[in-house]
């Protein structure tokens, strides 16, 4: 039987709980929210069965319900809406907030290991932890950053990008690094603003990752282009395009390249990015674009 736990969500400060008169974001009219207090790394062990519940600045009534126990193959990070129907986070939360934002799925907090990620190919795309031959994967060393997807995005598998290289789409949603100063949880939906794009080739497949920031963070409003990341953020372009380039290595892979002279590519571009997978996740959800194993649901 679930155990129920009432907690904040998405802000430091719990006080803001109760502020909030109007959803984060809806979908058929109901409020879809979305937190999880869940610390995960390699050692960490919480209760198998949980539904959570919290009104919040950015995430009232959120409802997230893990199944299974933590760093089994069995686990797996259910979204509620506040009927407690199953809903998908990769389709039916909004991508856009308003206003230049994005709605942002943390699905690797900040300074942890375990390889999360989104289940595609299972109905309601819950978060689960990623596996290599019947085994949980691991990174070799923490992120240094929240790490997820933007909603309703789509790395098209059959369109050969012509200004990188050619590559085609790794058939998953677009990724996110996020560099704010706050951890994430799993399952926590951030409202994040694009500062730049890194195309990462992996195995000649072409995998965005879009360096963004959550409006929450104290140096959120100093930061709005590529230029300003370099200025305030000293060093950190280069060191995830690093982390990235270099985390498979140690299990005797090759390093990953990138495409755009191996650099960092504007805010603007980032947004094209994401304007053009959305575009492919719209065909996708149409069927216009054969679905294989990918649950639409």
């Amino acid at each position: 039987m679930a155990t129920a736990r009432v907690m904040s969500a998405a802000t430091n400060t719990t006080a803001s709980c109760l502020l909030l008169k109007g959803p984060f974001f809806s979908l058929n009219k109901k409020a879809l929210n979305f937190n999880n207090n869940l610390r995960f790394n390699t050692t960490t062990k919480r209760i198998s069965k949980r539904l959570f519940s919290c009104k919040s600045i950015y995430n009232p009534d959120v409802q997230i319900k893990e199944e299974g126990q933590p760093e089994t193959l069995d686990y797996r990070v259910y979204f509620l809406d506040n009927s407690g129907k199953k809903v998908s986070p990769w389709h039916d939360i909004p991508l856009h907030f308003g206003d230049g934002a994005f709605n942002f799925v943390v699905e690797i907090p900040k300074e942890s290991s375990a390889k999360m990620e989104l289940a595609t190919d299972e109905q309601f795309t819950p978060i689960k932890q990623d596996t290599k031959k019947g085994k949980l994967r691991y990174y070799p060393y923490n992120i240094n950053w929240n790490y997820g997807l933007l909603p309703q995005t789509w790395e098209d598998p059959s369109f050969a990008n012509a200004e990188v290289e050619g590559a085609f789409g790794d058939n998953d949603p677009v990724d996110v690094v996020e560099i704010g100063e706050r951890r994430g949880k799993i399952g926590e939906i951030l409202k994040v603003k694009p500062l730049a794009a890194l195309a990462m080739i992996d195995e000649g497949e072409l995998d965005w990752k879009i360096v963004a920031i959550s409006l929450d963070d104290p140096r959120a409003s100093l930061v709005n282009d590529v230029d300003d990341v370099e200025k305030h953020f000293p060093g950190t372009l280069t060191a995830i395009r690093d982390w990235f380039r270099d985390y498979k290595i140690p299990d005797g892979k090759p390093a990953n390249r990138f495409g755009l002279g191996n650099k960092a590519a504007s805010k603007d571009y980032a947004l094209k990015v994401i304007t053009e997978t959305n575009e492919s996740w719209a065909k996708l959800v149409k069927r216009s674009i054969p679905a294989g194993e990918l649950s639409l649901v």
